[in-house]
């Protein structure tokens, strides 16, 4: 049964004041539960229906979770999603960091990316292509926003994210820094190093000026219709594809 206090604290954590206070976060879906349990992060209540725990007892009998049996019905009230049959995870938050890119490996940079969707993918995209850091601006969307967490598939397990002031990091970096620019050199001819930054600007207005001035060099995707533009998560994955192919 779902206690009023937990009840409280679920809800209050859809908002990123209260998410930043209790140091907690939401996972939902089956999937997504599934992975966290079995990653490096901490749960602290588990929120199931009596057939996942069934399921899945092999798994959890010997996690040290507070485990809540509901129905999907109360789970889908709780939570963020439309529907959830399955369960929902109340989950500690990892402690921030400072990353950078070390030898041979490649981080992404966001500048501004406001969308939850677009950032879940994103980290989804990174994950797929081996990449397991993002460097974010200050004015990035949360990490933990339940609509990051849900597009991210699980994603989120592997991939970490250090939120900062882009300026002042790049200012202190020797690897090269690439950004997507409409400008720059066809990213079907361009010879990427094996290490470096990728910088992708947010979805209306691209790469800021003042970053802009620190891109070792620019980079687009080349067009054959009239669009007028590409989704920065659809742009990340063109780029990072790209990346892999001819820095390899």
């Amino acid at each position: 049964m779902i206690s009023k206090k937990l009840s409280s604290l679920v809800r209050s954590l859809h908002q990123k004041k209260y998410r930043k206070k209790e140091n907690l976060f939401l996972v939902e879906g089956a999937k997504s539960v599934l992975e966290v349990i079995q990653s490096v992060y901490s749960i602290k209540t588990l929120v199931a229906t009596p057939m996942f725990l069934q399921e899945h007892q092999s798994l959890l009998k010997h996690q040290p979770i507070d485990v809540v049996e509901a129905s999907a019905a109360e789970i889908t009230a709780l939570g963020t999603l439309q529907t959830n049959d399955a369960a929902l995870a109340v989950v500690n938050m990892l402690q921030e960091e400072p990353l950078q890119a070390e030898a041979g490996e490649w981080a992404l940079v966001l500048d501004d990316v406001g969308d939850p969707g677009n950032l879940g993918t994103i980290i989804r995209i990174a994950d797929w292509y081996g990449i397991q850091k993002l460097i974010c601006s200050e004015t990035t969307v949360d990490f933990y926003n339940p609509k990051v967490i849900a597009a991210s598939k699980g994603s989120f397990t592997r991939v970490h994210a250090y939120y900062t002031n882009l300026l002042g990091f790049l200012e202190q970096e020797a690897r090269p820094v690439y950004g997507a620019d409409l400008q720059g050199q066809s990213v079907h001819t361009f010879a990427f190093p094996e290490a470096g930054y990728l910088l992708m600007g947010s979805e209306s207005h691209g790469i800021s000026d003042e970053l802009a001035a620190r891109l070792t060099a620019r980079i687009t995707i080349p067009a054959w219709g009239g669009a007028e533009s590409l989704n920065v998560a659809v742009a990340t994955a063109i780029l990072c594809d790209n990346l892999r192919r001819s820095s390899r």
